[in-house]
């Protein structure tokens, strides 16, 4: 296993003794945002052909299983779009630009749709031509009420909605309409990234930040601009511990992209680490050996059920058919996709998170327990 890998005497030098590190949280006055700069640079990036899945666990619940591979990603950049696109409410409504289509009649016009996916065509001069087509909408839609009709020189067409409380930044599920759209179901709250690539976590934590606003932090840097010194100077248990520290200073601060620590020095690698991690929204990134999405699901369904590995733990867990740096984009659209279903499929969630902070983060999630309640025993103290 790769643990049993990384802790053979093997990857520890006799020569070069680790020390302990332990850090003080009155000694990070650097995790105020507000006293903090960071660089907020966008990182570029290109469409891979390589797949992710994602696993959305919630309470045990394994079936809610959904992939987001390249194919999912919008190939239409925004600056090529067109349709005119707006919000109703219960409604969304799509207006396409017929005026140059030699169109006869409304038999020409064939809209085909299911509950995610939207094929708009017109006959025109004897040649078929695609209008829009895309298979992933920005959220699900009732296809047996949706309606077309032409109005002067443009195809509307209202799709019906599934949710009218969400708002569609865009009829496409894309970057722009993800980063755009998911704030109204995050509601400030934070997100941590987990997994054993450092360099991963923060390339996509960054990412992340970038597109939604949040703050972005990396609990690899406060930990060395603290030490003065590289991390893995010092034993991988005190580190682990000092990393502990800044988590649960995190863990009060909302809007953040709380980017962890990989590898055996890292507190999310640790069950008993996870206390403040459950403050925010975990995904943890991993890299699958598994030679296509059946297997990678299946390897990822694994691991939840299984449990031993601390980033089991994680509310959305992504596997990654490989990393190269400028993926980063691809992976982070597909974790804000997971989060906006896992958001969706319990309206709840972000208050419950937003409780488990305001009680003190004591380590009860997800069966937070009524105030007074003493951890160490199960017993509620309060009268």
């Amino acid at each position: 296993m790769a643990a049993a890998l990384l802790n053979s005497p093997l990857s520890i030098s006799t020569q070069n003794p680790k020390k302990t590190l332990g850090i003080p949280l009155q000694d990070f006055p650097l995790l105020n945002p507000r006293l903090s700069r960071f660089d907020r640079r966008k990182l570029l990036s290109s469409p891979s052909s390589s797949s992710s899945l994602i696993l959305s666990k919630r309470n045990g619940v394994l079936d809610r299983l959904q992939s987001v591979s390249g194919g999912h990603v919008s190939p239409i950049p925004v600056e090529s779009k067109n349709y005119e696109f707006s919000d109703g409410d219960a409604e969304v409504e799509l207006r396409l630009d017929i005026s140059k289509l030699d169109i006869m009649s409304p038999s020409d016009i064939f809209v085909d749709m299911d509950g995610t996916s939207l094929l708009v065509r017109v006959k025109a001069s004897g040649t078929l031509i695609t209008l829009m087509e895309t298979n992933c909408l920005f959220e699900k839609i009732k296809p047996s009420e949706t309606i077309w009709y032409i109005d002067e020189d443009q195809l509307v067409v209202n799709l019906k909605k599934c949710d009218r409380d969400l708002k569609w930044p865009d009829v496409m599920e894309s970057w722009e309409s993800l980063t755009n759209g998911i704030l109204q179901l995050l509601k400030g709250t934070s997100i941590y990234i987990v997994g054993d690539s450092t360099e991963i976590n923060e390339k996509v934590g960054s990412e992340l930040a970038t597109g939604i606003g949040y703050i972005p932090f990396s609990t690899s840097d406060l930990l060395e601009r603290y030490a003065q010194q590289s991390i893995e100077s010092y034993e991988a248990d005190s580190v682990a511990e000092a990393e502990g520290a800044i988590l649960q200073s995190l863990s009060s601060h909302a809007r953040s992209i709380v980017a962890t620590l990989g590898g055996e020095h890292g507190a999310a690698r640790r069950h008993d680490k996870w206390r403040y991690l459950h403050a925010g929204f975990t995904v943890w990134l991993s890299i699958s050996e598994a030679a296509d999405e059946a297997s990678a699901k299946e390897e990822a369904r694994r691991h939840v059920q299984d449990g031993r590995l601390a980033y089991s733990n994680a509310d959305i867990v992504m596997k990654l058919g490989g990393w190269e740096p400028d993926q980063s984009r691809v992976v982070a659209q597909a974790c804000l996709s997971a989060l906006k279903q896992l958001t969706l499929s319990d309206k709840q969630l972000t208050g419950k998170k937003s409780l488990y902070i305001r009680l003190g983060c004591r380590g009860d999630w997800p069966d937070i327990k009524p105030p007074g309640w003493d951890p160490s025993s199960g017993i509620d103290t309060e009268p």
